[in-house]
């Protein structure tokens, strides 16, 4: 049986396929939180209504956060992989290929963030992620201290938890914004 010699030009196309494979499955995955996200926040706050128990309100906020952030730590990678292609495997597979004159591999890897209205898909993206892990959480808390059912222990749990939405809150934004430094904004900077 004859060896096959595997060349860097091979290496570096399965690579590119393999990263490629990831962000295609985290991009899915990402996605699929927000859906998540919206059948957990309808199903307690109708089991709230339903028992009219709104300390039972007092489950989002975890969830929320911990959906958010598994949001955002895969929107990051998402990003992280096209910034690999665009600036580093891209360039290597170019250069191997002899591509002249500046010539990329894997063009559309830029061509896509070019669009003129990347930046207003961006700001809609981080309203709609701070809207589904951060107001609605918090609009259930104060929906809970409003309430008047509002015990000592539950305050401070409730307090904890404004302080943990806060915080992605403030995550969510400083990825997002200036829409592009931080990663490549929340909701698909880099595909």
């Amino acid at each position: 049986m004859a060896e096959q010699d595997v060349t860097v030009g091979q290496l570096l196309l399965a690579e590119y396929q393999c990263v490629k494979d990831e962000q295609k499955a985290r991009i899915g995955f990402r996605d699929n939180l927000l859906y998540v996200t919206l059948a957990v926040v309808a199903a307690v706050i109708a089991a709230a209504a339903q028992a009219k128990q709104a300390q039972m309100l007092l489950a989002l906020p975890p969830v929320c956060v911990v959906l958010g952030w598994t949001y955002l730590v895969n929107d990051e990678k998402i990003s992280a992989i096209g910034r690999y292609v665009r600036g580093d495997l891209g360039p290597r597979l170019a250069g191997l290929a002899g591509l002249a004159g500046g010539a990329e591999a894997f063009r559309w890897e830029s061509f896509h963030r070019n669009d003129a209205r990347r930046f207003s898909r961006k700001l809609v993206q981080c309203v709609v992620d701070l809207l589904a892990f951060c107001v609605v959480p918090l609009g259930a808390l104060a929906v809970y201290w409003a309430g008047g059912d509002v015990t000592p222990g539950l305050l401070v749990l409730s307090v904890v938890e404004a302080g943990a939405v806060v915080g992605l809150g403030v995550y969510v934004v400083r990825y997002a914004v200036p829409f592009g430094s931080g990663g490549g904004g929340a909701g698909g900077g880099g595909a």
